[in-house]
């Protein structure tokens, strides 16, 4: 994947596109110069992409242009939405205080009311789309993202650990219309954290799939190499709406908000939450096929996935199969909130847990403006047979100026998997923690899009009495960390 990267960043030096994304106010944002243009035909096949009447002057020194990220512009990649709904979203954006994050570029169809995140999850409009570099080839627009996280830790009480680890992503979209209604999309995503190792990095009260045959517990599993390879294909209806197909050998189904390493409140946070198995565990998932029908302010999809998580073999593809489901929907009000609410049944998701099938009840309510994303999520593990398992999550990141951003999560879980050995007189009992992170981060641009952030967070943990032995009285855990992104 690093291999893609550097591609794609070499391609971007040649651009015209990365000449525009270069400009020091906006790293990562290629930004078409304001001008009034004929109003498109909404059902006109390549439709030029919309640009709205130029806007008032702004003072760019006071105006927040992380927080902004590839925005400046309600404009889209895909088709172009009908003069009435543009003009709602261009209308609430211009309301937005100096700074806000804006729709901008959003790769797909959303005609600037609301933002893709992972799989085919919607996000907040204002909170940007994802961030990186983006190029023309031909009839194809590409964007590029990724980044090599470097972190130091340090968990508390006798079952953390110190440790010093490299997370990493890269991911490829490329956007084109093919004829007058239809718009396909390609992505690839992958990660070299395999050479992690199979039991991945420590993370105090996370648990979830093996490693050398023995369940995780207190640790976080590393990404596969192959995160996501599929391809959304949408078909444009009357009045903005698409009904959409999305599909391939690795994918998301639509279940959960969007993954934790694609939420603009989690952008700054070094570790995954403990809360992953709850929300996120499906995001690589070895076959699934999606259906759907979006209009810019809801979305209703179903997905046929394989419901059992990847394994501790990370180099390869798994066998596809598609042996559970789940439902999907959400609402986008406005540029500024995504709210979903989801429900699946998952065949056997836990190699621990071989016997036992899951139904998963999600809901989630996240919130951007003014250099400020959100997420407040709800789930349900309803194990089959087995315990009935509640996690809530809050997050938040606020982008204070181009430099400084301050971030924090809330967890609380009930988890069954802390004690895995049958001999402990506490295996298999579920126990409800909270976990309380805060942290800093500086914004450092180096070239272009390509940034630094330098950072770091504090976590303390309120847990039973019962689990004072194993854990301590008060355990605190705290992390360093140095984030090389492009798209910062």
């Amino acid at each position: 994947m690093k291999t893609i990267l550097l591609a794609a960043t070499a391609a971007a030096a040649l651009s015209p596109v990365a000449a525009m994304a270069q400009h020091d106010h906006h790293p990562g944002m290629a930004m078409p110069t304001p001008a009034p243009t004929p109003t498109p035909d909404p059902h006109a096949g390549h439709a030029m992409p919309h640009q709205p009447a130029p806007a008032p002057a702004v003072d760019h020194e006071a105006m927040d242009h992380g927080a902004a990220g590839h925005a400046g512009m309600a404009h889209d990649m895909g088709f172009t939405a009908s003069p009435d709904y543009r003009a709602a979203a261009d209308a609430a954006l211009a309301r937005a205080p100096a700074g806000a994050a804006m729709a901008g570029m959003a790769m797909g169809t959303s005609g600037g009311w609301w933002s893709q995140g992972s799989g085919t999850a919607r996000l907040p409009a204002a909170e940007g789309p994802m961030r990186g570099l983006m190029v023309h080839a031909g009839e194809w627009m590409v964007m590029a993202h990724g980044y090599a996280w470097a972190a130091a830790t340090a968990q508390g009480g006798p079952r953390g650990r110190d440790e010093v680890f490299v997370q990493s992503m890269a991911m490829v979209m490329g956007d084109r219309d093919l004829g007058d209604r239809w718009h396909v999309q390609l992505r690839a995503m992958g990660s070299l954290e395999p050479l992690m190792g199979p039991r991945g990095y420590t993370n105090l009260f996370a648990t979830g799939e093996v490693a050398n045959g023995r369940p995780l517990v207190d640790r976080q599993h590393p990404h596969d190499l192959f995160m996501e390879l599929a391809a959304k294909l949408d078909y444009r209806l009357p009045n903005d709406a698409t009904l959409f197909l999305y599909g391939g050998p690795v994918g998301e189904p639509a279940l959960g908000p969007s993954a934790f390493m694609h939420r603009g409140s989690a952008r700054y946070l070094p570790l995954s939450p403990i809360t992953h198995h709850w929300f996120d565990s499906t995001h690589i998932t070895y076959g699934v096929v999606t259906a759907g029908y979006s209009a810019p302010r809801f979305q209703l999809e179903a997905s046929a996935f394989k419901g059992r998580e990847p394994d501790e073999h990370r180099w390869n593809i798994e066998t596809p199969r598609l042996d559970s489901w789940s439902v999907r929907g959400t609402w986008t009000p406005s540029p500024f909130v995504a709210a979903q609410v989801s429900h699946g049944f998952l065949k056997t998701p836990e190699e621990q847990h071989p016997d036992e099938n899951e139904h998963r009840t999600t809901a989630s309510v996240q919130y951007a403006r003014g250099g400020l994303a959100t997420t407040l999520a709800y789930s349900l593990k309803d194990r089959s047979p087995g315990e009935k398992l509640s996690a809530f999550l809050g997050e938040a990141t606020w982008e204070i100026t181009r430099r400084h951003a301050v971030f924090g999560r809330v967890e609380n879980v009930r988890n069954d998997e802390l004690f895995p050995d049958h001999a402990s007189p506490l295996h298999d009992q579920p126990f409800r923690v909270t976990k309380m992170e805060a942290g800093y981060a500086y914004r450092l641009p180096i070239y272009g899009p390509v940034g630094v952030a330098l950072g770091g967070t504090v976590a303390a943990y309120d847990k039973p009495r019962a689990l004072r032995p194993a854990y301590g009285d008060t355990p605190v855990s705290w992390t360093a960390f140095a984030k090389l992104a492009l798209g910062l």
